[in-house]
């Protein structure tokens, strides 16, 4: 064989298959001992310069294992409680793996991932309980989904003529959400061009609920103003207390009012697997016009995959497809296929993200996730239970699902949250629930068991004698 300019695979295969092995079994050593390997600091200097030397393949990997990967953020851990970050799959390293051989572009052309993700796409619109108009794409996670989901709602509030024209010649828009809904939706308004400023927060009741009585006064009082409602956005699993809004009620609402329903499910769609009564929780999910929900935070699917599902897959693409000529379909050939994932989308250069979910669906099955969802919700209950009986801790909000947030007697929770971390008994982080500094847990890792629970709360508890 005749090498001819440079090129970059391995001069010896055989050297490198072994470099893979052994890189694959640190890594698996890695995963399956992750109950004791919690997050720790890591040091001023990691050591990782780069200078633009080559360096042989065997070497660089001993550095990511023993420099980097020790490093992590530690939510592969079963005491992991401080931010809903997913576990992480034992399978979800096998689809990465055949993902990245693969090094398929996903934003167009007549390939097989294409079709995988439509079947995850169909999959996930079918669980929510969306009408069959129903499709959607795979993002990087929520905060992109909403850019897209909210410019779906502009498109149909105002017409496509938005997209060559601008905003500059319409009304002043609002967006409504509960008090205390993700930042996510300020931000997608200010990279829309409306600015944060369109967002009207809408109080709550005692479940954290957006209150719907008052969101309808809010609708009539901006239309009276000149205002532009353009959408609800309804919360399936707030970022804070872990609270659902009645998604029915906000359904009803907006069908009279004849305003676009957005649900942030960034976690909270995964209820949708779990059994009663956190199932119910979320329904009405699927009445929406358009839901945002991430697979790499309840389901443990590796970072990072999110969802954008929208109930009118015609407006869906007419909001985002534009192609040049040099992406033109063709009848056959790889620039061939009925779907090309750019045309819902604002990328066109996409990875294979949705191996790693269709993988985790198809080995798990959804049976399993839910249950393991389910087990994350009476860990909360527990938790607060724990709290209940403690002499030293107050519960500050119910538990809904599968947060659990709690002050101390005494000490300064963010110090206290630092101490626990730093000693790898646990992560919390700390939120102000009523004007009170709190410990919370989220708790989303597939590992999680009642005994680290209880283990999470002696902690806690030693730090107040």
């Amino acid at each position: 064989m005749t090498k001819e300019g440079h090129h970059l695979d391995p001069t010896d295969w055989d050297a490198f298959g072994r470099d893979m092995h052994d890189l694959l079994e640190t890594c698996l050593t890695r995963m399956k001992g992750a109950r004791d390997l919690p997050w720790q600091q890591k040091p001023t200097e990691m050591g990782v310069e780069l200078d633009g030397t080559a360096t042989p393949t065997a070497d660089v990997f001993t550095q990511i294992t023993d420099t980097v990967m020790p490093y992590a953020t530690g939510n592969t851990h079963p005491a992991f409680f401080g931010w809903v970050h997913g576990t992480g799959l034992p399978v979800g390293v096998g689809a990465e793996l055949i993902a990245a051989t693969m090094n398929s572009n996903c934003g167009g052309r007549d390939h097989g991932a294409a079709e995988v993700e439509r079947e995850v796409i169909n999959w996930l619109t079918r669980t929510a309980g969306m009408p069959n108009t129903a499709f959607g794409i795979l993002t990087t996670g929520t905060s992109q989904a909403t850019i897209l989901a909210l410019s779906a709602a502009r498109a149909r509030a105002f017409g496509m003529d938005v997209r060559k024209k601008g905003i500059r010649a319409l009304p002043e828009v609002r967006v409504y959400m509960a008090k205390g809904a993700h930042s996510c939706v300020a931000k997608a308004l200010e990279i829309m061009g409306h600015g944060s400023d369109c967002v009207r927060q809408i109080p709550v009741n005692d479940m954290s609920q957006m209150d719907v009585p008052a969101l309808k006064a809010a609708i009539d009082e901006d239309r009276a103003n000149g205002l532009a409602p353009l959408a609800i956005i309804g919360t399936a699993g707030s970022v804070g207390v872990g609270a659902y809004d009645d998604l029915n009620a906000i359904a009803d609402l907006a069908a009279q009012e004849e305003i676009w329903m957005h649900v942030d499910a960034a976690f909270g769609y995964w209820s949708r697997l779990a059994d009663s009564p956190y199932r119910e929780l979320s329904d009405g999910i699927g009445r929406a016009d358009s839901i945002a929900l991430d697979t790499h935070k309840w389901p443990g699917v590796q970072y990072d995959c999110g969802a954008c599902l929208i109930s009118d897959r015609d407006l869906h693409r007419s909001t985002f497809s534009s192609r040049p000529a040099y992406l033109e379909s063709a009848k056959s050939g790889l620039a061939g296929g009925d779907l090309w994932f750019c045309d819902y989308g604002i990328e066109l250069s996409r990875g294979f993200k949705a191996l790693k979910v269709w993988t985790a669906i198809k080995t798990l099955g959804a049976d399993a996730m839910g249950q393991a969802i389910t087990d994350n919700c009476k860990q909360a209950a527990l938790m607060a239970d724990l709290v209940n009986a403690s002499p030293h801790l107050t519960l500050q909000h119910d538990v809904i699902s599968n947060l659990c947030c709690f002050s101390v007697a005494k000490g300064d929770v963010t110090k206290i949250a630092a101490d626990l971390q730093n000693a790898g008994k646990g992560v919390f982080s700390t939120i102000t629930v009523n004007g009170i500094p709190c410990l919370r847990a989220a708790i989303v890792g597939h590992r999680t068991t009642s005994n680290d629970i209880r283990a999470a709360i002696t902690a806690v508890e030693a730090t107040q004698t």
